[in-house]
């Protein structure tokens, strides 16, 4: 089962959940760890994966062969993402606004375009006791994140359970996180800013037809506006994380829920098998 941790905002807690869920599964399954949070990641803090090994990740931007370009226009009317501009006697390509799709290359009546490798960051991976572990890194300056996370998820392995920690918001980079989940988490808090981006998350994986449930951290602090708004909407609450000050203290110093509060590990344990439920 595929499981995405998602969230509409920043800051809700999502790789808290994320990770503890992981880590609550390893004594009886097989726990693959995607984090693809690729701007900011973040879990291996938590996870502890003491050997990662590298490989860069590479965007095939094009390179024009001047000596065959006779300035057609072909390569500019093709590119969706204004990356390439024809004037009267030259080509100009922007590879920041550049998306590795390869249509210029393809299309150009001339073969006047060849595709160099431009690195835009790498992935590191690991494995430590039943846990695999995989996360991207966008270098920086750059701007174009879904390369990465596709990269990243083409290391998923299908005979495991996966757990793709995403990327805050709605954007680009979250929709390919997503895609091919069988069941996404949104993880959310009880603030106007909470409930309104997790009405942008869940409109747009109502849009990808991916099921879903709630998770609302810090449960205890502001209204009631978003249980309200899951009520109201029919969306399964699957389980709330009070207000604590132990477990703020614990995620500063790199600590996860159940390290401090073991307690926690059956409650996540329910979480897994209500999403498994939800699945079906």
């Amino acid at each position: 089962m595929i499981i995405s941790v998602a969230s509409g905002k920043g800051g809700t807690g999502k790789t808290t959940v994320a990770v503890n869920l992981a880590l609550s599964l390893i004594d009886s399954h097989s726990v693959q760890f995607l984090d693809c949070d690729v701007e900011e990641p973040n879990a291996h803090f938590f996870l502890n994966i003491h050997t990662l090994q590298s490989k860069p990740v590479f965007l095939p931007v094009p390179e024009i062969i001047e000596e065959k370009c006779t300035y057609c226009g072909k390569c500019a009317e093709v590119c969706a993402y204004n990356a390439i501009a024809v004037l009267k006697d030259n080509v100009l390509v922007f590879p920041e606004l550049c998306h590795g799709c390869g249509g210029c290359t393809l299309l150009c009546p001339e073969q006047a375009i060849k595709e160099k490798g431009q690195k835009i960051g790498v992935i590191e991976y690991g494995s430590e006791n039943n846990l695999q572990f995989i996360h991207g890194k966008l270098d920086i300056g750059q701007a174009m994140s879904p390369p990465i996370i596709r990269e990243v998820k083409k290391h998923i392995n299908a005979a495991q359970t996966i757990i793709i920690d995403v990327p805050p918001g709605t954007s680009c980079p979250v929709i390919e996180a997503v895609k091919g989940s069988d069941i996404s988490l949104l993880v959310t808090e009880p603030t106007p800013f909470g409930l309104n981006d997790l009405r942008l998350a869940v409109e747009t994986l109502k849009i990808l037809k991916i099921p879903f449930g709630v998770v609302v951290n810090r449960a205890d602090i502001g209204d009631r506006q978003v249980q309200n708004y899951c009520l109201k909407e029919n969306i399964p609450v699957l389980m709330t994380i009070p207000m604590d000050k132990n477990i703020a203290v614990a995620y500063s110093e790199g600590k996860t829920i159940i390290e401090i509060q073991p307690s926690y590990k059956q409650k996540f344990l329910e979480l897994f098998k209500k999403l498994k439920k939800l699945k079906k």
